[in-house]
């Protein structure tokens, strides 16, 4: 593998480090949903303490209940796991094959999973000249190549960029016709529900569909994830899930996250403002270009001849976090990530980087 992969959100470490509070952190480097969890979570996390006392649901009946209902879709059709990235790892398994595709820039965890399993990795790298827009054609002639599994994230990470739903239906018909296996991550989809590609995918013998609550329902620390998938696909991927995937803690607070409707809401709002408001800013400063984005995130290129790694470790002695994204397959180190978070944080933000 070309690039050493490492993530976001290592708030703990720099906190140690610098000798100061983890709360004392500002993250930009990890996209959560600024406004926090949901109330409800947190009064459903302090009441199961009891349940705790026992094993957990093995097959989550309640939280795959309240998946299916918060997407108008059957539960057979959904598979809880411990945050996406176990599914990740479970899916070349599943599918059995040699040679893997991604759509670059992309989270580490697809070509970490491929190469722990002993696949060929290929990368369709976007352009960023293009606002790294997806080209169909391109991926027409990479899937004819003998691709077994492809990885696509939808808003990219770390680019934001969405694939709109309609050319997704393109997608699926170019895979289905090479006979590859897509899977699809939503991850950050719950921003922009409206260009889930859900109904195509529930559909499709040979497709899943990824989903996280660490990102909009702001839970990191519980792990929970889920697959939507044509039933025989979820029961494959099921049999080889460790038991008792998903804690107790994790499927209680599921199920609340779910339930709030008007958490949901506000979120999609004030992300969406500050998301503008943030990126105008950011595009203000000298050197500085901002792609766009339907996520809670930002992905910007230096264009001074400085460097996101310079960036990051002026800004770490303040208590800020970025995330350097030149470890990304199609990215260097002229890119770097910042989340959406609250109006005054963003300010700390823009005031430093205004900063010579």
């Amino acid at each position: 593998m070309s690039k050493k992969h490492e993530h976001g959100g290592n708030v703990f470490a720099v906190a140690r480090m610098l000798g100061v509070a983890p709360e004392q952190i500002l993250d930009f480097s990890a996209s959560i949903n600024p406004l926090g969890m949901s109330p409800g979570v947190r009064d459903a996390l302090t009441g199961c303490l009891d349940r705790l006392l026992h094993y957990p649901d093995k097959g989550a009946a309640e939280l795959r209940e309240r998946i299916a209902a918060y997407h108008g879709i059957r539960a057979e059709e959904i598979l809880p796991a411990s945050g996406s990235t176990e599914l990740i790892h479970l899916l070349p398994r599943v599918v059995g094959g040699r040679k893997g595709l991604i759509v670059a820039p992309a989270f580490a965890e697809y070509a970490e999973a491929l190469d722990r399993a002993g696949w060929e990795i290929d990368y369709l790298t976007l352009s960023s000249a293009d606002n790294f827009a997806l080209p169909l054609p391109l991926l027409w002639e990479k899937l004819g190549e003998g691709v077994d599994m492809v990885f696509i994230c939808n808003p990219g990470n770390p680019t934001g960029a969405l694939v709109p739903r309609r050319e997704m239906e393109t997608v699926v018909e170019l895979c289905r016709e090479h006979g590859t296996f897509l899977v699809l991550d939503e991850a950050f989809m719950d921003f922009c529900e409206e260009e889930s590609a859900k109904e195509l995918i529930r559909h499709s013998p040979r497709a899943v569909l990824l989903r996280s609550m660490t990102k909009f329902f702001a839970i990191p620390g519980l792990r929970l994830g889920y697959a939507i998938a044509a039933p025989e696909t979820v029961e494959a991927i099921a049999a080889l899930q460790d038991p008792w995937s998903v804690n107790t803690a994790a499927q209680v607070a599921g199920v609340a996250a779910l339930m709030d409707a008007g958490y949901c809401a506000r979120t999609r709002e004030y992300v969406d403002a500050e998301r503008e408001r943030l990126a105008r800013g950011l595009s203000a400063i000298p050197g500085l270009r901002v792609f766009p984005s339907r996520a809670n995130y930002l992905l910007v290129e230096i264009c001074d001849g400085r460097s996101a790694r310079e960036l990051r470790e002026r800004l770490t002695p303040e208590g800020v976090l970025v995330r350097d994204c030149g470890n990304f397959e199609g990215l260097d180190g002229r890119f770097f990530r910042v989340a959406v978070r609250l109006r005054e944080e963003n300010e700390r933000l823009l005031e430093l980087l205004g900063k010579k």
